[in-house]
């Protein structure tokens, strides 16, 4: 049996355990926090109501069928039920149950209806009107169900169990460390973490758009490939016609048969003599629309945003529209002290406008971020290394073909959702595998390396491994490889052996790496410093320190010219898990300190050295021809 959650902050504790109150229908309204999608998306925000059921009875008692309120209290979705709770078994996961009263928007009853998650963590199974939807397991990454069992007048119930239990062959994974507490790179934050919608189908749906451009070189003309996957939701086949518009210029997709239920795809492609070209410093962003016609009627509607640019590896550097980049940037985490990682847009404007404000021209995080998040970097001019949470998996746990399996399906997944954003510079395959990569981690790598490139050949394909010196050259292994992500705590911690203790082995060891990794582009795609605290410069864990750290650092960063970036780790302080103390002498746990910015928002001293540092850093340089 597993214990009761603790919840610790009385904030939470009296939004979670608010005194019971009738549960009204909304009639939700046409809305979405993000642009690129679909017409007809309902935010299904406003009151939910939510219960714990941390010994499993919920199914057995039929929570999915309950018409009384009882043990159920309010929250407002999203919503994550462990916020401000340290303990050991909420970092280990529990099951909580979501329920949402609605009316439809319509009641026509020619209209059809599906609904979209952004992101549950883990493991949700969702019901509608005590029928049940169907399964989906993994966060972070968008999921849709048909709304079976509707009614079209009066009141339905959505019911969403949560179960962020975490297991070894999970992503990331569960773990328990020599004393039995639970592992984890950050937090396992419990619930609906990212909003839900409620979609509106009219004899057509888009299963799937993608718009790429392809351009040659800086002063090429560009062609922009568009295709769509368009899925007839009625039970007659019909004849479709799909127009569109990049920019001022026209598409045509053509008119197909859809047979009942059935996906045709429709493509076009444009020409453009003189392309306006997306960079960090000038995102040029050209307006796309979609419109599907049956019997000359709209039934359906899409637009985004689309940007034209190359990106590649030539001679091992990392080359944008001609120009190399020598890019800095930070990692993040879509985390907050007020809401965990159930964040709303105005969280992700500020951890976006903090990473500008710094001179940062690239994002990190080792998971997709949320689509917001990915447009507002289109508009501002913002590279993502796009990476999916297959983060420190353990070779007895990969010698699985199931799980490289899932994990080359959870790429897919993110390259199906972000693919349409000129923001995304690479695809990584995940975050420090084994150090000393065998045939098991070569698999994997192989597989997901031809799997990105069959479903994207226009962007590189990159894996951060942890910079030791033992494992430097593993040249054949990582040869399928575009961009190699060198995780970089040269003089912060001690590695294996202590062969990272001494920092000014740094400078030797990324010579040594390019000289092992010639055709792969390298990049430091972590570095970092804990601080809390004022002290003197020799103490790790001070303000001092860090910063004097920091510099260090970026000194000899800055003298190898082949980098093609470094990325600090991070830009803001965030939950990692219980007992975490990062290297710092003096931790605060759970809180991982080496952001530029406290968890209650405070900029520290070194945020200042390294925004000096990157808005002084020519990040991209011109290609000269030899």
């Amino acid at each position: 049996m597993r214990p009761r959650l603790r919840f610790l902050l009385p904030v939470f504790a009296l939004l979670l355990f608010a005194p019971q109150a009738a549960h009204a229908a909304d009639k939700p309204t046409e809305k979405a926090l993000y642009q690129d999608g679909p017409e007809g998306r309902y935010l299904l925000d406003g009151e939910w109501l939510f219960r714990l059921d941390n010994e499993d009875q919920g199914v057995k008692q039929r929570f999915m069928r309950q018409t009384s309120s009882s043990g159920w209290n309010k929250v407002t979705v999203p919503n994550v039920w462990n916020l401000g709770d340290p303990s050991n078994e909420s970092m280990a996961g529990g099951i909580g149950w979501y329920r949402k009263d609605f009316e439809l928007p319509s009641a026509d009853a020619s209209l059809a209806w599906a609904f979209r998650f952004e992101s549950v963590n883990y493991r949700a199974e969702v019901w509608l009107n005590g029928t049940p939807l169907g399964k989906n397991t993994g966060a972070y990454i968008p999921f849709e169900m048909v709304a079976k069992a509707l009614k079209r007048k009066g009141t339905n119930r959505l019911v969403v169990r949560v179960d962020s239990r975490r297991k070894i062959t999970d992503f990331p994974p569960a773990g328990l460390n020599t004393d039995g507490v639970p592992t984890g790179g950050w937090w396992n934050y419990s619930g609906i973490q990212r909003e839900v919608y409620l979609r509106k189908l009219d004899t057509m749906d888009f299963q799937k758009v993608l718009v790429r451009p392809v351009i040659d070189c800086a002063t090429c003309p560009a062609s922009v490939q568009a295709k769509i996957n368009l899925k007839n939701v009625t039970k007659s086949g019909e004849r479709a016609t799909i127009t569109g518009k990049y920019g001022n210029d026209k598409l045509d997709l053509g008119t197909k048969t859809v047979p009942a239920n059935g996906i045709v795809e429709f493509s076009d492609t444009l020409h453009i003599d003189k392309p306006r070209l997306w960079s960090p410093s000038d995102p040029q962003l050209y307006d796309v629309s979609f419109t599907v016609r049956v019997g000359g009627k709209k039934v359906a509607g899409y637009s985004l945003h689309s940007g034209i640019r190359s990106i590649k590896v030539v001679n091992g550097r990392l080359v944008l529209n001609g120009q190399f980049l020598n890019v800095r940037g930070v990692g993040l985490h879509e985390d907050s002290k007020a809401q965990g990682f159930a964040i709303d847009n105005a969280r992700r404007d500020q951890l976006v406008h903090d990473a500008k404000e710094l001179g940062a021209t690239v994002l990190r995080t080792h998971y997709p971020l949320h689509p917001y998040t990915h447009e507002l970097a289109d508009k501002l001019g913002l590279l993502i290394w796009s990476e999916i949470p297959v983060y420190s998996v353990k070779t007895e746990v990969l010698k699985e073909p199931a799980v490289r399996r899932l994990a080359v399906e959870e790429l897919s997944k993110n390259i199906n959702a972000n693919e349409n954003h000129p923001s995304v510079m690479l695809w990584s395959i995940g975050n420090e595998l084994s150090s000393q990569p065998g045939p098991i981690q070569v698999a994997y790598i192989n597989a997901a390396v031809k799997f990105a490139k069959q479903m994207d050949p226009t962007r590189p394909v990159g894996l951060a491994v942890a910079a030791y010196p033992s494992s430097l050259c593993q040249a054949a292994e990582y040869t399928s490889l575009d961009v190699l992500g060198l995780n970089d705590y040269f003089g912060w911690y001690p590695g294996p052996s202590g062969q990272i203790f001494d920092r000014t082995k740094l400078s030797g060891y990324l010579d040594a790496a390019r000289a092992c990794y010639q055709k792969q582009a390298l990049m430091i795609t972590e570095f970092g410093a804990e601080a809390n605290r004022d002290g003197p410069v020799e103490e790790k864990g001070t303000w001092a320190f860090q910063s004097d750290w920091i510099n260090y650092q970026l000194g000899v960063i800055g003298s190898k010219p082949w980098l093609s970036g470094a990325i600090y780790w991070a830009l803001n302080e965030f939950w990692v898990r219980p007992g975490w103390d990062g290297g710092n002498p003096r931790p605060t746990q759970p809180i991982h300190q080496k952001g530029l910015i406290t968890y209650d928002g405070v900029r520290k001293p070194a945020w200042t050295d390294v925004q000096r540092a990157y808005t002084t850093t020519q990040q991209f340089i011109p290609a000269t021809k030899k």
